[in-house]
């Protein structure tokens, strides 16, 4: 069987490269000796436009996509989009899927979301306990539309033989990230926040819920590699997980943030907010016995990405007004 790896003048889809997790799988592409890389932006391609991603996909053939494209956004954001969060994903993940299959794209990878795991999965979450308990009720209209797309390549797989596979990362970080503070996520939102009261000259943060539920966070550009890797080296029906296999409280993230930031005032914790899952740590035995691991630690990889967002901090407040 060719490698992936060997193909590096093929045509590949990178649908969402101007996101997070899309402009991570641009970057490792890239350095990999990648030089025919499919990018178009929303305004070029919506790719909630069925006949539009048909007629890209006709013209362009690519022979390889990278689905990293989708509606995203924290608790606040689900709560108060709903109908946007599961029309929006539901429509993207159709219509590529759909056209690569007409299109015969030789293999397809379709990145989902720890969130379709329920809310009281067994921990650390295993790729089989997917629709055995009730979701998360902060982000079901997002992980109901993720389901359907696992089983959108499940179903191409079985009834038309697409190499279409789906992984699932835990919750990521790193450049490129949305500092929004209505709808990013816990990383982002407790830099920007940190960062902003830092310049202020404030003494206190407040943030959302207790602080005691648990997290993992992934890199961006571990995230990539993982992806570079599965496809190269999976072809199976089941989605995988990616993640690095620990986790820690939100009391302590905020506490490492606010080491990172410099941020020398006190923390507070509002526990009229919604704390969202109590534990959401994956399983990684499947990928790690593919023979993939993170490398990227979570001190690096805050500290990294601090030096991104301020060197970007003029971007990132002027795209929130926006």
């Amino acid at each position: 069987m060719s490698s992936f790896f060997d193909e590096r003048s093929a045509r590949v889809f990178v649908a969402g490269h101007r996101g997070m997790v899309g402009s991570a799988v641009v970057r490792a592409l890239r350095n990999v000796g990648f030089d025919n890389l499919l990018i178009r932006t929303s305004s070029e391609l919506d790719l909630r436009n069925q006949r539009a991603v048909d007629r890209f996909f006709a013209d362009e053939k690519p022979a390889y996509v990278f689905l990293a494209a989708a509606r995203v956004g924290g608790i606040l954001a689900n709560d108060r989009y709903p109908a946007d969060f599961i029309y929006d994903n539901l429509a993207i993940e159709t219509n590529v899927i759909h056209a690569a299959y007409k299109n015969q794209v030789r293999k397809l990878l379709f990145l989902g979301s720890t969130c379709i795991y329920p809310r009281l999965a067994p921990q650390p979450m295993p790729e089989d306990s997917l629709l055995t308990g009730p979701l998360e009720p902060t982000n079901e209209w997002y992980a109901i539309a993720k389901i359907a797309g696992i089983k959108l390549c499940q179903a191409y797989r079985r009834q038309h033989g697409c190499d279409f596979i789906s992984a699932m990362p835990t919750n990521l970080y790193g450049p490129g990230d949305n500092f929004d503070l209505e709808n990013s996520h816990v990383i982002p939102a407790m830099m920007r926040k940190m960062h902003e009261a830092k310049l202020a000259g404030a003494s206190e943060v407040a943030l959302w819920g207790t602080g005691k539920p648990r997290r993992e966070f992934l890199h961006v550009d571990d995230l990539a590699d993982a992806l570079l890797f599965l496809m190269d080296r999976y072809g199976d029906e089941p989605h995988v997980n990616v993640g690095v296999g620990d986790d820690l409280s939100i009391r302590d993230l905020a506490e490492l943030v606010r080491d990172t930031v410099g941020f020398d005032g006190d923390l507070s914790f509002d526990s009229g907010k919604p704390d969202g899952t109590p534990r959401k740590l994956v399983d990684t035995r499947l990928i790690n016995a593919l023979g993939w691991q993170s490398s990227i630690g979570l001190a690096d990889g805050l500290r990294a990405t601090y030096a991104w967002f301020t060197k970007h901090y003029a971007q990132v407040v002027a795209r929130a007004r926006a």
